[in-house]
């Protein structure tokens, strides 16, 4: 098996967000993320869910929130990893085992998702440039995620 990638960057118009990866608590999911995210898969997609207090949701090329991958879905990988600020999340379908490409990263305290969704990282860098997403659903002019690559 290749080396697991440890940090996954997501540059943003404002900056650059370093997020540590937990494979750990998510094997398969960090796998995808950081195999999307090396095929170029995120570049130009945008941020379509930004709830203040809440959280940031992207990662559908169509940017409607209702799209993903050509992927299969993954099996839930849950754990008791708390939803606190920083925590990247995989977004799903009522199906637990829907998630496929899109993701959210939490703004503040959301513990009410914890054992429901996949955590597969922490942001360890750059979370100024989350909050400073615009927000809405979906944002006037959303946010973009300009490359994302996993080393």
């Amino acid at each position: 098996m290749p080396d697991t990638p440890e940090t996954l960057t997501l540059t943003l118009e404002g900056g650059d967000v370093a997020i540590t990866l937990r494979p750990d608590l998510a094997p398969k999911h960090v796998e995808r993320i950081a195999e999307l995210a090396n095929e170029g898969f995120y570049d130009g997609v945008v941020f379509h869910r930004v709830i203040a207090g809440f959280m940031a949701q992207g990662g559908d090329p169509t940017g409607t929130g209702s799209s993903g991958s050509k992927k299969p879905n993954l099996p839930a990988e849950f754990s008791k990893e708390p939803h606190v600020r920083g925590v990247a999340s995989m977004a799903r379908t009522n199906d637990p085992n829907s998630a496929n490409s899109q993701f959210f990263i939490v703004f503040d305290d959301a513990r009410f998702l914890d054992g429901q969704y996949t955590v597969w990282g922490q942001v360890t860098g750059g979370m100024e440039h989350v909050d400073a997403l615009p927000e809405g659903e979906p944002p006037r002019s959303p946010g973009k995620i300009l490359k994302a690559r996993a080393a």
